[in-house]
């Protein structure tokens, strides 16, 4: 019963890598798409194969992101038939909260929905919550990450539009066209490295409860290979309608800004995985380099309305995911505990 138990739990673990694709390709590829820099079958063709090189990547050059899920938010490590509900219920609520959000096209976070989901199912089932490693792990990052992008977006745009002030504006267009193939794939990447890592982390919860590994266990190949492939099948669906609120309905993107917005958001996102390990958002950081890159042209130019819209997501997305675990824990627990 707990082997079947481990299984189930393992493939809820997946699906959740799976709605982490379809719901946060939209920020490695939605400027490429938007510019036309890239068609959209093109783009989720790369960005599924960035996401899983990705995956490989941040695994072999430390794993700190799949650390940051597996500790320091919840303890004891959930354990036993009841850690196999806690990690069943906290992913219910993940996935959950990323369905809602998708239907209504926000870009929110994939990562703050599992955190959110982490902290609800632990505090339903009794376990101690730290909200010391909370606030430097995630709420940090969250608010800290967004204005980063924004502010050196900003700077990037910029020293573009200096640099190129006296050049034809075809020119310019067509040459940050080109380089956008390359920034959308480091973008691809970028959220690969992060957000496969963090699928790997839950599923290492799920093997930590079932009693196959420790905190500081090695994660399998199996596992780094079943989490990339499961997020890059998810990423290769689309998610068009968060495509949308980020191509089209935050700012009317060109070359030269969707090339910045994602030079730098890829940027911030190998930084947070390889310098200061924190499972940060793909979601904030890119929409906070668009409102950057945006704001250059004119305050008016970003559409602060749908931009207060997606904020409000953010901050709503944690203590939703939260509740929403807790409605699954408890009787999830009574049915199976």
């Amino acid at each position: 019963m707990q082997n079947f138990g481990l299984i189930l739990v393992v493939l809820v673990a997946l699906g959740f890598a799976y709605t982490n694709g379809f719901h946060d390709s939209a920020n490695a590829i939605a400027t490429s798409v938007s510019t036309r820099a890239l068609t959209p079958r093109v783009a989720l063709l790369m960005a599924a194969v960035m996401n899983l090189f990705g995956a490989w990547l941040g695994l072999q050059l430390g794993g700190g992101v799949a650390k940051a899920v597996t500790s320091g938010i919840i303890s004891p490590p959930p354990n036993g038939p009841q850690g196999m509900v806690i990690v069943f219920s906290l992913l219910a609520g993940a996935i959950s909260w990323n369905l809602v959000t998708w239907y209504f096209g926000l870009p929110s976070s994939s990562t703050h929905s599992l955190i959110g989901g982490m902290v609800g199912a632990g505090l339903a089932s009794g376990l101690t919550v730290h909200w010391g490693g909370l606030w430097d792990k995630v709420i940090l990052p969250m608010l800290i990450s967004p204005v980063v992008g924004f502010l050196l977006a900003f700077a990037l745009m910029v020293g573009i539009l200096w640099a190129f002030r006296h050049a034809h504006p075809r020119k310019v267009t067509r040459g940050f066209r080109m380089a956008q193939t390359v920034s959308a794939a480091g973008m691809a990447l970028g959220h690969g490295i992060q957000d496969a890592q963090k699928s790997m982390g839950v599923v290492m919860l799920a093997l930590i409860a079932g009693g196959h590994a420790t905190s500081s266990s090695p994660v399998p190949a199996w596992v780094l290979w079943v989490a990339g492939l499961s997020i890059s099948a998810g990423t290769a669906s689309g998610g068009w309608r968060v495509m949308r609120t980020l191509g089209r309905r935050v700012i009317e993107l060109d070359p030269p800004r969707g090339f910045a917005a994602e030079t730098v958001a890829s940027l911030v996102l190998y930084f947070t995985a390889f310098v200061y390990p924190a499972p940060v958002s793909t979601t904030h950081i890119i929409t906070g380099s668009i409102m950057g890159v945006g704001a250059t042209k004119r305050k008016t130019a970003v559409r602060w309305g749908v931009a207060r819209s997606i904020v409000f997501a953010w901050i709503l997305t944690i203590p939703a995911a939260a509740i929403c675990a807790a409605i699954f824990y408890w009787p999830t627990n009574a049915i199976f505990s």
